[in-house]
């Protein structure tokens, strides 16, 4: 093997940790912030994903989500928490709040319509 073979490799093995880590590795959790209602409330952002992906919440506490859709792919067009039973269209450039009381603990999924962007909403 000459030098360049080796480089190559290398580069390839770095890509493929790279791609999963950005895929499967531990995402940053953010807390849903309490208003002054009493509601958990946290704004979602969506443009090839969600920001924040990973949310955490109190059980038996309203919740409110509020994603804004900062662009008009087809695929971010709706959401859906299937745990919930909750699908919501969302409108380009706009905010559109999902307002819900987890009754349970546990981490359930939200995806868009065509499953795939994906985030997880933690009951705690």
């Amino acid at each position: 093997m000459d030098t360049m073979e080796i480089v190559v490799i290398l580069g390839g093995v770095a890509l493929v940790g790279l791609t999963l880590w950005y895929f499967f590795g531990e995402r940053e959790k953010v807390a849903a912030e309490t208003n002054e209602t009493g509601v958990q409330e946290i704004k979602v952002t969506v443009k090839g994903g969600y920001a924040p992906d990973v949310i955490v919440v109190k059980k038996d506490v309203p919740v409110r989500l509020n994603f804004y859709r900062d662009e008009t792919s087809s695929c971010s067009e709706q959401v859906v928490f299937g745990g919930f039973g909750i699908a919501r269209d969302l409108p380009a450039f706009k905010t559109t709040p999902i307002e819900f009381t987890p009754a349970q603990t546990g981490e359930f999924t939200f995806a868009c319509g065509m499953n795939m962007l994906r985030g997880k909403l933690i009951v705690q």
